[in-house]
């Protein structure tokens, strides 16, 4: 039973990271002629298209993207919990507890995402690379700010790290 519940975690998990993907890159005005981005739009449509006739945009915020995320979040941790205690707790301690979750996805999304990202870095300099326009697309608006603030020692950025450590010390205040 343990290892259903971990294939199921980890399934909804990745599906719940493809939605936010989607949410971030509309957000940050990735380029979605990329072939990454266009393979997240096609693996989220199910879902944000029919909510984008109801939901309208706030903004520059894909709301309709922005409500999937947040349902696949909240439908996962309630098949988890139905399969791995044999019921669901009360509405609010379910909301809740779904609103934590989706936080660390958002976390632990962004880990990956700027350690990736500072690996393809050291990679592929000049280069370009689908993967490293995606990753920029999303890890730049939060790594831009720091930059100003730590400059570069000796050629070597470290706001990537400062922003790793940040992220970790954000996910164990939550958790």
């Amino acid at each position: 039973m343990d290892a259903l519940i971990f294939l199921l975690r980890s399934l909804y998990k990745l599906v719940a990271c493809a939605f936010l993907l989607r949410l971030l890159l509309q957000l940050f005005g990735a380029n979605f002629r990329n072939p990454l981005c266009q393979a997240v739009l096609s693996l989220t449509s199910w879902l944000v298209l029919p909510l984008r006739k109801v939901i309208p945009p706030f903004g520059r915020v894909d709301t309709a993207s922005l409500v999937a995320f947040l349902l696949v979040e909240l439908a996962g941790l309630a098949v988890t919990l139905q399969l791995g205690i044999g019921g669901l707790p009360a509405a609010t301690d379910l909301l809740g507890w779904s609103l934590r979750e989706a936080l660390v996805t958002v976390l632990q999304t962004y880990t990956a995402a700027i350690l990736l990202y500072a690996l393809l870095s050291l990679l592929t300099q000049g280069q370009y690379h689908p993967l490293g326009a995606l990753l920029a697309a999303i890890c730049e608006p939060v790594l831009t700010p720091l930059r100003r603030v730590i400059p570069p020692v000796g050629g070597l950025d470290f706001s990537p790290l400062v922003v790793l450590l940040l992220l970790q010390a954000a996910k164990m205040l939550i958790t």
